[in-house]
């Protein structure tokens, strides 16, 4: 102990601590520093460290025992402090009871009547003022389970006529302003050693701050494994559990109270020496005691008939500003202008456990003990009135005898407390008797339940478990099996070595114990955004509060008036996580309508996330067009992300208004681009938008006329560099020129030029095989390069050995190019298929499979445009392959002579001379007509040049 006192902070020798002398004058705990005194002397070879560390821990328990308003220590979630809490309560009958929560948390708490426990309170905060903007969003809960003593004392409050209830911790603001983010060197770490819960309850809180009552671990991390090792305990659940939990579900208020604050003030002395951590600690308890002081001044209330609970860390406090009569003065710090929403959202055991570093399965546990504490004390516990899951109310015979017990137990009045510390202290532990019958029930329930999930348990095992229980027991010195023993031997005696199904032993053993029970919060206690989905999707005829997924069939041609819950549950699709409503059958495009929909369900397993969207809006509507706005006008937003905004406003808010303008942003941010990172995004996006308009528009909005011009502009200008980036990919470049081709039509009746895409191509000078595919086939489309020959250089790339590594990438290139011209399909099949055919096997095995991995990886949405090229050039059957000839193999149909004849319109012209007469006085022309001839004058040349008229006809068919 003595090494222990030398990782003591500085703070616990603050000059605001009281000395042994000036506490001592009273007595009570006289006979318990004699005996620490004492054994200091022997155990650290003479008074020291060790002597001022355990005469200092007396000295607080008695410092908040004589305080006139009535300190009640707790830990959080701990079935013990409950029954202490339901007791006291009911022995006090305090009228105003301060609690150690958020303040402005406060209105909330009457909402809780309405919800299924556990639920946890928050404040959340979308948009931040006076934070960093990386910290958005900020979310604080605060999780309750009918086990925990601050729900004792808020339904005591809230259902006893004249009790006030008076939050008096920081504020959530304050949360984060006194509080480190978890990517600061220095800030807290999470507490280790508890495993991570692999159910999805687990992330119930996201990423959520806890707020808890009694945070009760010790912070000295050699002190924890020196009570793990000598407890003969594997996790700090189970040693409180043993150690401090057993041991005072039974016994009186000062005992409880006193030894709490004995174990608040041990941790708290033994704490490292964490300046922030441990200055964050006093803030908080000089907060509180200001609040209290503030209130007992306002309202003129007598110290004596209030009950301040709080964390037994926070009990043992030894700040200036402690008590009523506190000497400090201590400024609290204004808010900042972050707007707080605040709610309920639905909790589990596993969710707390994972926030809070405790062991899987000792919330459940926890509860199991508070149903028994509950049958043994015969205790009444507190419950608001209506609430939602909890179980009947006592027998009336019950309620007397609990009433007698509790009259009984009310001590003196003015009565000063007496020593129960040290009679706590030296008597032995009590070993509780073996129940057999019920670690025979356990031994057999979870046999059959690992059974069920495919274990091969038998009879046997379950006697197997049964003994070695006992014997873990023994081992470790108690003489009853704890719920973590018989843990330890199912997980030995049935699990062994595999697990079958998707549940472990230890998880069976869990659920078994009472199971990860999960809240819920009710109906009235939703914020307006989700009680109006949930009546918006009323006519779908569901249990919409009910976890688990759900199947809703919508027949939208006999029942049109679903349309709009499917407006709802597309728009739940957009906002919502992944699996809250997922459509099974149906879609929602531009242009296109389901006849038919069908939608798997689950948002009572995501209520989190539906409360959360309540603290955006008042409607999805409004939720929706907020995030698109801020989405599009973000510092960092692309052209492809704010075109993705355009569509999700027209497919789920049909606000043309609102499409005009994200497309009016859509076309400034494409101007203010340097790089084509979007491209292919953004042509995908402009060719969809362009389609629905020409289909479902008179005419084409304004935006999209600006932004196919800009962008053929803005493209025309970026190509030669483009071609020339490494960092630019082919699918880039593809997309590019996809848009300048596809786009060409529109952009030139608008006023676009094609004579700077002309000098754009004419400048660029790729490196890459793959962009010099593209380039020369953006070469063939603009009519610079034959496809003859594109075709012979294809066949000079083959011919030379040193380009044949580098083919594939050629041909990554060219199908790339199908992107922008889709005409050149059977130029590429031609290019593979000379590829496979001239080739020889020790050149062409070994770049085989980088030719399949470059086109599966770079042009995988291109294929299917190759492959049905392929299948209209090769022949169908296999037996014909043998005699095929490829079409660019074949040689050229030999020219029919051509015979010279007169064109047919001349004897026409001669047999009704009087129209041409009449055509030559219009024109003013005056002259004869010629004899004759055989055939006109110029007949004679085509008879004699045939190639020229051959060139022409190839020119103008594209034969």
């Amino acid at each position: 102990m003595s090494g222990a006192s030398a990782g003591t902070p500085p703070a616990t020798a603050s000059a605001s601590a009281p000395d042994s002398a000036s506490v001592a004058g009273g007595g009570t705990f006289e006979a318990l520093r004699g005996q620490l005194h004492e054994a200091a002397a022997a155990f650290a070879d003479g008074p020291g460290a060790l002597e001022g560390i355990l005469l200092g821990m007396v000295d607080d328990v008695d410092r908040a025992v004589r305080e006139p308003l009535e300190i009640f220590p707790v830990c959080h979630h701990s079935p013990a402090s409950a029954i202490a809490m339901a007791r006291r309560l009911r022995e006090k009958q305090p009228k105003v009871v301060y609690l150690e929560l958020c303040e402005d948390m406060a209105p909330l708490l009457t909402e809780l009547r309405n919800c299924r426990l556990p639920v946890a309170v928050q404040a959340f905060a979308s948009e931040v003022r006076g934070f960093p903007a990386e910290w958005a969003p900020l979310s604080v809960v605060a999780p309750l389970t009918e086990a925990s003593a601050e729900y004792q004392a808020i339904a005591y409050a809230l259902d006893t006529p004249g009790v006030e209830l008076v939050l008096v911790d920081r504020s959530s603001d304050h949360v984060f302003q006194w509080d480190r983010r978890a990517g600061d060197p220095g800030a807290p770490a999470a507490p280790q050693g508890a495993p991570a819960p692999a159910e999805e309850e687990a992330a119930l809180h996201g990423e959520a701050v806890g707020v808890e009552i009694g945070d009760l671990r010790p912070r000295f991390a050699e002190l924890e494994e020196h009570l793990l090792r000598h407890g003969r305990v594997r996790h700090w659940s189970e040693w409180w559990h043993q150690y401090v939990e057993l041991p005072l579900g039974d016994t009186d208020h000062d005992t409880y109270r006193q030894v709490m604050l004995l174990v608040g003030s041990l941790f708290r002395r033994l704490a490292p020496g964490d300046p922030h951590r441990v200055r964050v600690d006093e803030d908080r308890e000089r907060y509180m005691w200001t609040r209290m002081r503030e209130h007992l001044s306002a309202t003129g209330t007598d110290p004596a008939d209030c009950l301040y609970v709080c964390g037994a860390f926070h009990a043992a406090s030894r700040v200036a500003e402690f008590g009523v009569d506190g000497t400090g003065g201590f400024e609290i710090s204004p808010r900042t202008a972050t707007t707080w929403q605040h709610g309920l959202i639905p909790s589990s055991h596993a969710a707390i456990e994972a926030q809070f570093g405790l062991a899987a399965g000792s919330v459940s546990i926890a509860a199991t003990t508070w149903a028994k504490n509950l049958r043994r004390t015969r205790v009444e516990p507190y419950r608001l009135a209506g609430q939602a899951g909890a179980p009947k109310t006592r027998t009336k015979a019950r309620k007397t005898a609990a009433a007698a017990a509790a009259a009984a137990a009310v001590p003196r009045a003015g009565a000063p407390a007496e020593d129960r510390l040290t009679g706590f202290l030296r008597q032995p532990p009590v070993l509780d008797a073996l129940d057999e019958a019920e670690l025979l029930g356990w031994s057999v329930d979870i046999v059959r339940a690992a059974r069920r999930n495919g274990y091969l348990a038998s009879t046997a095992d379950a006697i197997a478990v049964f003994e070695t229980s006992i014997l873990l027991a023994g081992m470790r010195d108690r003489a009853r099996p704890t719920p973590y023993d018989f843990q330890d031997a199912a997980v030995t005696c049935i699990e062994k070595d595999s697990v079958p199904g998707r549940r472990d032993v230890r998880r069976l053993v869990e659920i078994m114990m009472g199971g990860d029970r999960i809240g819920q919060v009710g109906y009235d206690a939703l914020p307006p955004l989700a009680r109006d989905v949930h009546d918006r999707l009323a006519p779908l005829g569901l249990a919409l509060e009910k976890r688990g997924v759900q199947r809703a069939l919508l027949d939208l041609a006999s029942r049109p008036e679903l349309a709009a819950c499917s407006d709802v549950l597309w728009m739940l699709r957009r906002l919502m996580p992944h699996g809250a409503a997922r459509p099974i059958m149906g879609e929602r495009r531009l242009g296109g309508t389901s006849v038919q929909e069908s939608w798997d369900l689950a948002l009572g397993t995501h209520q989190r996330a539906l409360i959360e969207l309540g603290y955006e809006g008042v409607s999805i509507e409004q939720v929706l067009e907020q995030r698109l706005r801020r989405a599009a006008w973000d510092a960092q937003a692309r052209a492809a992300t704010v075109l993705a905004a355009v569509e999700d406003a027209t497919l789920y808010l049909r606000s043309r208004r609102f499409a005009d303008d994200l497309g009016t942003r859509a076309l400034e941010v494409l101007s203010g681009e340097r790089s084509v990172d979007g491209a292919p995004e953004v042509l995908r996006r402009v060719r969809g938008l362009l389609a629905y308009y020409r289909t479902c528009e008179p005419v084409l909005p304004p935006w999209i006329e600006s932004f196919v011009k800009t962008g053929y502009a803005h493209y025309c200008t970026q190509l030669p560099t483009a071609f020339a980036d490494e960092d630019a990919t082919a699918g880039q470049v593809a997309a590019m020129l996809g848009f300048l081709f596809s786009m060409e039509g529109l952009a030139l009746s608008l006023g676009c030029d094609r004579a700077q895409l002309e000098l754009a191509v004419a400048q660029c000078r790729p490196r890459d095989p793959s962009k010099t595919a593209l380039l020369w086939a953006a070469q063939v489309q603009l009519g610079t390069l034959s496809r003859q020959e594109l075709r012979e250089r294809c066949d000079g790339l083959l011919a030379n050995p040193m380009v044949v590594p580098a083919y594939p990438r050629y041909l990554s290139g060219f199908v790339h190019a199908l992107e922008p011209v889709p005409g050149l399909a059977d130029v590429v099949v031609e290019a593979v298929s000379n590829a496979f055919a001239r080739l020889p096997d020790p050149v062409l095995l070994p770049w085989l499979p980088s030719l399949i991995t470059t086109l599966r990886s770079g042009a995988a949405d291109l294929a299917p445009l190759l492959i049905r090229e392929a299948g209209r050039i090769f022949p169908g059957r296999l037996e014909a392959l043998d005699a095929w000839v490829p079409p660019w193999r074949q040689p050229p149909a030999a020219a029919a002579p051509a015979v010279a004849r007169a064109p047919r319109g001349a004897a026409l012209l001669r047999t009704h001379r009087s129209t041409g007469d009449a055509v030559a006085r219009l024109l003013g022309w005056e002259g004869s007509w010629e004899p004759a001839a055989a055939a006109p004058p110029g007949a004679a040349l085509l008879t004699r040049h045939p190639a020229t008229a051959d060139a022409l006809e190839t020119l103008l068919t594209g034969a």
